[in-house]
């Protein structure tokens, strides 16, 4: 059973559902896609679980938080998804950042930050800009000695 979550971040929950989404970055690693993973936990369970899929499905947009936001939104039958927390390897880019706030997402956490095209603290701060009509909460730095050493090791295989 999932650890309880409050409106307090504990980090052993935050921690619990950051391995779900490491877990599901190693199959977008086994499929040769860069390993990021991502859950969406509503009321205490996971309601959404994916990984990049942009070379196995060639398609751009197919990155983990934007196939976890349809799950999500399926699963509640809205695309409003209030009372959820996104966990994700690393940091999203302004694509996915952009889709989190209009999601209406209430708490984003991450594992690493991505000085290149990071878009929730490192490059842009999309998710927290006061212009837009809705701000999420952000926490990152859960797990990110694991996710980072994944990801480096990807990267030099690549090289």
């Amino acid at each position: 059973m999932a650890p309880m979550i409050s409106d307090t971040p504990n980090r052993d929950i935050d921690t619990h559902y950051m391995l779900q989404a490491l877990d599901a970055s190693h199959i977008a690693e086994e499929n040769g896609d860069v390993p990021i993973g991502c859950v969406i936990v509503h009321n205490n369970r996971i309601i959404a679980k994916a990984y990049n899929q942009r070379e196995q499905l060639q398609d751009p947009t197919a990155h983990a938080e934007i196939i976890a936001l349809t799950q999500a939104s399926s699963a509640l039958g809205t695309w409003r998804l209030h009372g959820c927390t996104v966990y994700v390897t690393l940091e999203p880019c302004s694509m996915c950042a952009g889709a989190l706030v209009l999601a209406r997402i209430d708490r984003l956490v991450f594992a690493c930050r991505d000085p290149k095209t990071g878009a929730c603290g490192s490059l842009y701060n999309i998710v927290q800009d006061d212009r837009l009509n809705h701000q999420i909460q952000t926490d990152p730095g859960i797990l990110t000695e694991k996710c980072s050493a994944q990801l480096k090791s990807f990267f030099q295989g690549k090289r």
